[in-house]
């Protein structure tokens, strides 16, 4: 069942985010609109586009979010695996994103600290920002 959803949400995500995709929502809103004066823009006709659309939505939230939840698992392992292949790099931060985000604040505190005071950080910034 994992496998048969996670290929679904993959295929149906994908899709979702391509030209064809809002062309064809489009299609639909078009057609919508262009039928009110034939049910005399009722109760019922606008019920159709907001049951659709909520249906929609509805599903899409479950697909798009696993879509991304695969997608930060796999950025992770990758992030933690250049962390273990660099010999200077600290291992203490591979599992991190199980913190909490009081104890990731710590984390981030720190490494500003590490990093040197404010004005340096800000000079660091501005020159980067001076060669884009």
């Amino acid at each position: 069942m994992d496998r048969f959803f996670e290929a679904v949400a993959q295929k149906v995500a994908s899709w979702a985010g391509r030209p064809p995709a809002f062309m064809l929502a489009f299609l639909v809103v078009a057609v919508w609109g262009i039928t009110g004066p034939v049910f005399a823009y009722s109760d019922t006709w606008q019920l159709v586009i907001n049951t659709g659309t909520t249906i929609v939505t509805f599903l899409m939230v479950f697909l798009i979010q696993n879509a991304q939840n695969r997608d930060a698992s796999a950025i992770q392992a990758k992030l933690d695996e250049l962390i273990r292949a660099n010999t200077e790099a600290r291992t203490d931060f591979i599992g991190i994103e199980h913190l909490t985000e009081k104890e990731l604040e710590k984390i981030k505190a720190m490494l500003e600290r590490e990093c040197g005071d404010n004005e340096t950080h800000h000079e660091s910034i501005e020159r980067m920002l001076a060669r884009l």
